[in-house]
């Protein structure tokens, strides 16, 4: 994995320069297995089968604070407007935080996103047409 590629397309997802389809295509494309987006932190963290670690700033200022309770309802709305409107990452990241996510791991080969509460609270979203095989439920 190239760091500096990586952290460019942490960049273009913060600013919207790129649709998202397209960037993880990228981050697929540069080796990249799954990646952490950590608001407590700032940070993302992309992760590649070989062991390889690149991390890169969130830089969101003014994000809301992480919900101490777990809203799996707002959660999912948030979840559904990305899906269906495009909703830019900013608005999302904003829902999301004060749905009590402080935290998620977007498995790209799993095709799966883990969201995380401040209590262990998790939500897993499958991607678009995916679906869970006997071995992992």
């Amino acid at each position: 994995m190239n760091a500096n590629e990586i952290a460019e397309l942490a960049k273009a997802t913060v600013k919207g320069s790129m649709p998202f389809p397209e960037i993880v295509g990228k981050l697929i494309a540069k080796g990249v297995e799954y990646y952490h987006v950590d608001y407590a932190l700032g940070a993302f963290s992309f992760y590649s089968a070989t062991g390889a670690v690149v991390t890169a700033p969130l830089l969101i200022e003014g994000l809301p604070p992480i919900s101490e309770h777990f809203d799996t309802a707002l959660l999912n709305a948030a979840i559904l407007d990305s899906q269906q409107h495009g909703q830019r990452f900013r608005a999302f990241c904003e829902r999301t935080v004060k749905a009590g996510v402080q935290g998620y791991f977007a498995f790209l080969r799993g095709k799966r996103v883990t969201y995380l509460g401040r209590q262990g609270d998790q939500h897993t979203e499958w991607f678009s047409g995916a679906r869970p095989s006997e071995a992992s439920q």
